[in-house]
């Protein structure tokens, strides 16, 4: 059974989709032992409040760079954290927690990715661009983590088709329901199972059974 944080910022819509799946049994796995944001008083903590998981407050405000991402591995280190999870986490890692989790932390983003991607596209900025762009199917992404914002080796995708009269929040609902709640279950799923394979950093395999 492998421990599971989850970094949040916000509402933790993403977060509840996971807890969701957990109490369903979809994630055997792993558990959710900690719920970690970058700021105090946010809904997600909530959540784990209300889903019996301890809740933690790393705020980056006052800290430098470097002092927040200590107080963040120290934190995941304490509850002995074997995936990191980020879902709606709007803070920059650091390079030791880069080190440190390598390959054991994964992001949700709200595109395909390389579309809407990278530094400066997160929220409804990135369905904004969507629909300037005029494009017909969007989707969302589970992707590894690096030193690249949302470059890491890419583990499951699923498209949404773009409506006609969409506005940025119609369609940021649509593929939260569509893709994001249903993709990031699984991609913990098959990591907790030992089914992700990344090949030299860049690609990922997902291997049918459970591997030990």
């Amino acid at each position: 059974m492998l421990n599971i944080a989850v970094l949040v910022s916000g509402g933790g819509t993403n977060l509840q989709a996971l807890i969701d799946a957990q109490n369903r049994g979809e994630i055997p796995g792993g558990r959710i032992v900690c719920v970690v944001s970058s700021k105090a008083g946010v809904y997600a903590l909530e959540r784990a409040r209300a889903a019996g998981i301890p809740g933690e407050v790393v705020a980056r405000k006052g800290l430098t760079p470097e002092q927040f991402d200590e107080a963040l591995t120290q934190t995941l280190q304490k509850y002995q954290a074997d995936l990191v999870v980020l879902a709606g986490f709007l803070s920059i890692l650091g390079k030791k927690m880069l080190d440190v989790y390598q390959n054991r932390m994964i992001n949700v983003h709200p595109s395909l990715i390389p579309s809407f991607c990278g530094s400066g596209y997160y929220g409804l900025r990135v369905h904004e661009a969507a629909l300037a762009r005029g494009v017909k199917v969007t989707g969302a992404t589970v992707h590894f983590v690096n030193d690249i914002p949302d470059g890491g080796p890419i583990i499951l995708q699923k498209a949404v088709e773009v409506q006609e009269g969409d506005t940025p929040e119609t369609l940021q609902r649509r593929v939260m329901e569509q893709a994001e709640w249903k993709l990031l279950p699984k991609a913990v799923s098959l990591f907790c199972d030992g089914r992700l394979e990344v090949k030299d950093n860049q690609k990922v395999f997902i291997h049918e059974g459970r591997r030990s």
